[in-house]
This record gives C-alpha cells, sequence and structure tokens, in this order.
C-alpha cells in the first residue's frame, strides 16, 4: 500500500505523524553522523611542522602539563576518555579573544551536565597571564572548574601543543620572547585524543556545527 493511501486511510492524524518525528529528531541529533579522523596529511601543509608532514602514522594529540586558573596541574589525565574543545588565546587580546570566550561559554553551558565534555583554554602569553590573572578572566567569563580550565604554563611547550600536536595556526617560531601566535580555532579532540574537527571560534554557525559533532561524539561514547 501507499504510503499517501494509508495516511488516508489511517486514523492516526498527520500532524500526530508530523510532531513525532520532530521528536525523533530533536531527541537523538547527528546519532548517525560519522566523523572524519585527521592527521597531519589532512590540514594545509603550513599548519603541520616540518617533522610532520607526509605522515600516515595515525595522529593523536601530545600529551601536557599545564597549570590552570587554580594554580592546578592538569594533564592529559584531567581529559582522560572525555570529548573537549580547545582553544589558544589571551588575557589582554580585544579582537577575536572576547568572541572566542564567549562562545566557549555557550559550549559550557549547552554542556554543563555532560560529563563526557570538557573544554581547555591555554594562553598564548603565560609571561603575562599569570594564575592570579587567570583566575579572574576565568570569574568574570563564568568558567566551571570542572568544565573548563584556563591555562598557562612553559610557552615552548603550549606553543609546540598549538603548531605541531592540535595544527592550530601556520605561524612559524620557536616559542621564545619574540614568537607570537593567534589564531580563531577551536579545535574537537576525541575520547581517544584524535583530532575530529577544527571550527571558527568566532562564527557563530560554525560553533553551532562544533556543537552538533559534539553531541554526535557522546552519543557514540553512550
Amino acid at each position: 500500500m501507499k504510503f499517501s493511501k494509508w495516511l488516508n486511510q489511517s486514523k492516526v492524524p498527520i500532524a500526530v505523524i508530523a510532531v513525532g518525528t520532530l521528536m525523533v529528531v530533536y531527541l537523538f541529533p547527528n546519532q548517525k553522523k560519522e566523523l572524519p579522523i585527521f592527521g597531519p596529511q589532512d590540514f594545509n601543509p603550513e599548519l603541520v611542522d616540518v617533522e610532520l608532514q607526509n605522515t600516515k602514522v595515525l595522529h593523536t594529540v601530545t600529551d601536557f602539563s599545564l597549570v590552570n586558573q587554580d594554580g592546578e596541574i592538569i594533564t592529559q589525565n584531567n581529559y582522560k576518555d572525555k570529548v573537549y574543545v580547545t582553544d589558544f588565546f589571551f588575557t589582554r587580546c580585544p579582537s577575536i579573544c572576547p568572541i572566542m570566550s564567549n562562545n566557549m561559554q555557550k559550549l559550557q553551558q549547552e554542556f554543563l551536565n555532560e560529563d563526557d565534555v570538557m573544554l581547555l583554554s591555554m594562553s598564548v602569553t603565560p609571561e603575562m597571564d599569570s594564575v592570579p590573572v587567570l583566575k579572574e578572566y576565568a570569574r568574570r567569563n563564568g568558567v566551571f572548574k570542572s568544565k573548563w580550565n584556563i591555562a598557562t604554563g612553559d610557552k615552548k611547550h603550549i606553543y609546540d601543543l598549538a603548531r605541531k600536536s592540535y595544527f592550530a595556526t601556520v605561524d612559524y617560531g620557536d616559542g621564545g620572547l619574540q614568537d607570537f601566535i593567534h589564531t580563531p580555532n577551536f579545535v574537537l579532540v576525541d575520547q581517544n585524543k584524535q583530532i575530529r574537527g577544527v571550527y571558527n571560534g568566532t562564527d557563530t554557525d560554525d560553533v553551532n556545527r562544533l556543537i552538533g559533532d559534539i553531541k554526535s561524539l557522546v552519543y557514540q561514547i553512550n
């Protein structure tokens, strides 16, 4: 029997069917979406350190050791088995960073009760962004400690993470005093430390796409 004929003969109102369809879409968003796994070969070569270019080995983000807004050491163990979003910022940035922080707040609010999702922001000017400065920045931005770490640490370590681990910037440098990176990228990492997406943290549509992709990864975990 054709579906249209069945509808005409059925006692189930079309409106009820329509509402039911919408509920399925709402309750199970992106459940079948498969996100790609990104490696060095998938990025613009300018984003990839020379040592990693043409590498075919499965890429995972490097272990890190940083200090958060409460002066606590955080490592990959704090993000073990978590889906997380990371970005690179500095507290005195007057341009893109406030927009990025607002969108990180949006992510925090969206996944506040989702234990499998966390956030990580790393300062690109650790010499200026001390723990007390980050503490005040976190307070102003409504950061929940259990959800979002605002981090500092050794500058070369942070810059190596940006360039060799998260492929977040095209800038070159050695992490020295004159070295400086500035990127709007939000990088999505899954529970296996693999990069699953890169998004413009200043673009509303891209941030909404990121939210959907996070939900896809969390659905796969659960």
